[in-house]
């Protein structure tokens, strides 16, 4: 089975790029981030506080997670729920952050994770695939942008789906939140030695596309 991680920090454009990829190569697609968002989603409706490791790890044996395809598109099922839409905010992405800074959740969701990738040829993205999820990937891609790059997309997508938010307050989420993944005291976002470093921050999604199926034939072959 062939494994392909793909990290770098919130925006970067991860999981469209992973989305695109998986479709193309015919593998299989796992997006880590959904996984830590929805349990941030749960953990924001038990009104827990996500920073505080005991509460949160209390609630993991209530949480039900299951992946599904439809129409070729990843959908979370939160205990048979799906909140595949509900996961992409602003707020929600601040909880998933914290929340996968916990070593509980993190453990949680690695069996998993690992499970997916002996069975299947997958592409898998997130902030520590290449370190620890899938160490011995075949290809492992370091995907880097700028904040304010980011934060026009983000803001962007957020309008499109009318989510009410500012680019002022995107960006500051941006970068607060790449702040927190780099110094987190649990599985920090670092680029993995033998990872291969992309800057998409001038790049349209296409151009980001054929740079990576570039560098995935040249590895793979």
């Amino acid at each position: 089975m062939f494994q392909i991680a793909l990290d770098g920090p919130s925006g970067a454009g991860k999981s469209t790029l992973a989305k695109n990829l998986a479709s193309y190569l015919q593998y299989v697609y796992v997006d880590t981030g959904a996984l830590y968002r929805s349990i941030g989603l749960f953990v924001r409706r038990k009104d827990v506080d996500p920073s505080d490791p005991e509460a949160v790890a209390a609630l993991l044996p209530e949480i039900r997670l299951e992946l599904t395809y439809q129409d070729g598109a990843q959908h979370v099922l939160l205990c048979g729920e799906d909140v595949s839409g509900l996961i992409r905010t602003p707020e929600i992405s601040m909880y998933a952050s914290k929340v996968s800074a916990i070593p509980a959740v993190r453990a949680f969701l690695l069996s998993t994770q690992k499970e997916i990738a002996e069975k299947n040829n997958v592409i898998m993205d997130g902030r520590d695939i290449g370190t620890v999820i899938l160490p011995n990937a075949d290809v492992k891609i370091f995907l880097v942008c700028s904040p304010e790059a980011k934060a026009r997309r983000r803001y962007a997508e957020l309008v499109e789906k009318g989510v009410e938010t500012t680019y002022e307050e995107v960006l500051a989420a941006m970068i607060e939140r790449d702040r927190a993944d780099s110094t987190r005291a649990a599985a920090p976002l670092i680029k993995a030695a033998d990872a291969i470093e992309l800057n998409n921050s001038e790049m349209e999604p296409e151009e980001t596309f054929a740079a990576a199926l570039n560098i995935i034939k040249e590895r793979l072959s």
